[in-house]
C-alpha cells in the first residue's frame, strides 16, 4: 500500500552536508551542539546583520578580565634580526681600548660554548669598538655615535644590558624569543596575545607583521615566527607587504562586485556554520572568522597603508626612507598608524645585523636604516598621547663576542654569536624611562648584575598587558602550555 504522503525533496549544498550524518555523527552532535552553544555564549557575534548570529566573534580573547591592572594596550616590537653588536651600540667598554688585540682571558670565557665558526680558532683577539661613545640625557646613558637619534631620546628608554638566552644560532634563538621555545611549532607572542586579549578593532587583525631588510647578508625570516602553533589559526599574524596588494587574496576577483562578494560570504558562512554544528571542529569557526576579516580588510587595509594624508613634517621626523614602501622607516610609520587603530601586537622584523666580518663597514648603513625611524616612532607616539599605553621594544635574538672572528686588523673585525649577554631597549607602556638595568663585565661577555632571561622578558611584557604569564595557558596533547613554558619571572625593577 502506497503512502498518501509524498517524500520531501531536498537539494543544494546544505542537503549534501545533512545526508552525511550517521549514528556516530548523531551521537557526537548531541554534545558538540551544546559545546558550540557554550562557545557562542562566551564570544559576542560579529555585529554584521547578514552574518550568522551563531558564529563567534573572532577577535574576542578568552580573558574576561585582566589578571593585573594593565599599563599597556598594545606592543610594537622592532625586532633586529641577526643580532646587533651590543658593545658597538649601547654597552660601552672603555677598558677594551687598552686591551685591543690582546687575547681574551681564559678566566672570562671559562670554557663556555662557542659556535662552529670560532670553536677551532687558535686565538681570540679582543676587538674594541671602532666607534665613539658619549653619555646622553639626564640619565647619562652611554650610546654609540652610530645611533645619534636614539641618543636624543635616551631619557625615554629603559636599557636592559643583561639579556641572555640559551640559543647560540639564529633560527633557534629567534624562535625562542618569538615563541618561548627553540623548537618550531609553538604559538608566537602575538598569537598568545590574540588568544588571551583579542582585539579592540573589528576591521583589522589582532596581530600584524611587517618585514624589511638591510643590504648586508640578511638571515632568512620564516612565517612560522608569527604562526599560531596549536592555537586556532585565527590567531596567527597577518603580514602586510609593500606593493600593490598589502595582503594577498583579500581583493575581489575580476568581475565580482562588493555586493556579490558579501552575498557569497554570507551563504558560505551559513554552510560553514552548519558544518560547525555537525562536527564541532574549531577550525571551521576560524575559517568563517578569517573570511569575514578578509572582507572587512578590503577597506581598512588600504586606509592604513595610504600615507598620502601624512604631512611633510612626519616624513622629516621618520626620514625620507619613510616615503618608500617596504623600508624600516616606512614600516615604523605604518606601525604608528596601526597603533592608532588599536592593533594589539605589531611586529617589525629588520634583517641584516649578522656581522661576522667587516663589521665597522657593514654596521654603519644598518644603524642608519633603523636609528632615526626607531627614535621617531617613540617621539611620534609620545606627542600623540599613545606612548604611555604602547610598549615599544628594540632588540635582536642574542649578542656578539668581544673577540674578533677571524683576523683582526686596526680598522676591521667581525664578531661571532654571543648568547651570554646582550642589550635591548624598551619604552612606554608602563616601563620606567631613563634607566639602565643590568650590567656586564669589562668584556661584555658575562653578566655581573641583574640577569634577565628571555622568559623573564616575556613574563614582563605579558604583565604590562595585564596578564599573569602563569595563567594564560592552552591545553594541547594532554599538557597545558604557556608562552614562558615553566620559567620566567616579572622584572619588577623596570616597571614604572
Amino acid at each position: 500500500m502506497k503512502s498518501k504522503y509524498r517524500p520531501i525533496q531536498y537539494s543544494g549544498p546544505e542537503h549534501e552536508a545533512a545526508v552525511q550524518m550517521n549514528r556516530r555523527h548523531f551521537l557526537g552532535k548531541l554534545g558538540m551542539g551544546i559545546g558550540g552553544a557554550a562557545l557562542a555564549s562566551l564570544l559576542p557575534s560579529c555585529g554584521n546583520a547578514a552574518f550568522p548570529s551563531n558564529i563567534p566573534k573572532p577577535l574576542a580573547g578568552i580573558l574576561s578580565d585582566p589578571h593585573v591592572a594593565p599599563k599597556a594596550k598594545r606592543v610594537i616590537y622592532l625586532f633586529q634580526s641577526g643580532s646587533p653588536s651590543q658593545m658597538d651600540l649601547f654597552d660601552y667598554k672603555p677598558k677594551m681600548q687598552e686591551m685591543h688585540g690582546e687575547q681574551l682571558p681564559d678566566s672570562v670565557r671559562n670554557g663556555q660554548r662557542l659556535t662552529g665558526m670560532t670553536a677551532f680558532q687558535s686565538s681570540f683577539p679582543l676587538a674594541s669598538s671602532y666607534f665613539k661613545f658619549q653619555q646622553h640625557g639626564q640619565s647619562g646613558a652611554w650610546v654609540s655615535e652610530l645611533m645619534p637619534y636614539t641618543a636624543k631620546i635616551a631619557d625615554e628608554l629603559c636599557f636592559i644590558k643583561s639579556m641572555h638566552t640559551e640559543a647560540i644560532n639564529h633560527d633557534p634563538a629567534i624562535t625562542f624569543f618569538q615563541t618561548g621555545s627553540q623548537q618550531p611549532g609553538r604559538p608566537s607572542m602575538g598569537a598568545w596575545l590574540s588568544y588571551g586579549l583579542g582585539s579592540s578593532n573589528d576591521n583589522l587583525p589582532t596581530f600584524i607583521v611587517l618585514l624589511s631588510r638591510g643590504l648586508i647578508r640578511p638571515q632568512p625570516i620564516y612565517s612560522r615566527l608569527w604562526g599560531n602553533g596549536f592555537l586556532a589559526s585565527m590567531h596567527q599574524g597577518v603580514q602586510l607587504r609593500s606593493g600593490k596588494d598589502p595582503v594577498l587574496f583579500i581583493n575581489n576577483p575580476d568581475g565580482m562586485s562588493a555586493s556579490q562578494r558579501r552575498n557569497a560570504l554570507d551563504h558560505l558562512a551559513k554552510l560553514n556554520a552548519k558544518r560547525q554544528e555537525d562536527f564541532g571542529d574549531p577550525e571551521i569557526s576560524s575559517r568563517i572568522a578569517q573570511y569575514e576579516m578578509a572582507y572587512r580588510m578590503q577597506t581598512s587595509v588600504p586606509d592604513v597603508v595610504d600615507l598620502s594624508d601624512e604631512p611633510d613634517e612626519v616624513f622629516e621626523l621618520y626620514g625620507e626612507d619613510a616615503r618608500r614602501p617596504g623600508t624600516f622607516a616606512a614600516n615604523c610609520l605604518l606601525a604608528r598608524r596601526l597603533a592608532e587603530r588599536d592593533v594589539k601586537f605589531i611586529q617589525l622584523y629588520h634583517m641584516g645585523w649578522d656581522h661576522h666580518v667587516d663589521l665597522p663597514k657593514d654596521i654603519i648603513p644598518q644603524a642608519r636604516d633603523t636609528d632615526q625611524a626607531s627614535a621617531a616612532l617613540v617621539q611620534d607616539l609620545k606627542r600623540r598621547g599613545l606612548l604611555e599605553d604602547t610598549l615599544v621594544v628594540w632588540g635582536g635574538e642574542f649578542g656578539r663576542t668581544i673577540y674578533s672572528q677571524g683576523k683582526l686588523t686596526p680598522d676591521n673585525y667581525g664578531r661571532d654569536h654571543h648568547p651570554r649577554c646582550f642589550t635591548i631597549w624598551m619604552a612606554g607602556g608602563g616601563v620606567k624611562p631613563g634607566i639602565t638595568h643590568g650590567q656586564t663585565d669589562d668584556f661584555s661577555y658575562n653578566i655581573v648584575k641583574d640577569p634577565v632571561h628571555v622568559h623573564d622578558f616575556q613574563a614582563t611584557m605579558l604583565h604590562l598587558l595585564g596578564i599573569n604569564h602563569e595563567k594564560l595557558t592552552f591545553k594541547h596533547q594532554g599538557r597545558r602550555y604557556r608562552l614562558t613554558d615553566v620559567h620566567g619571572h616579572v622584572v619588577k625593577e623596570i616597571l614604572a
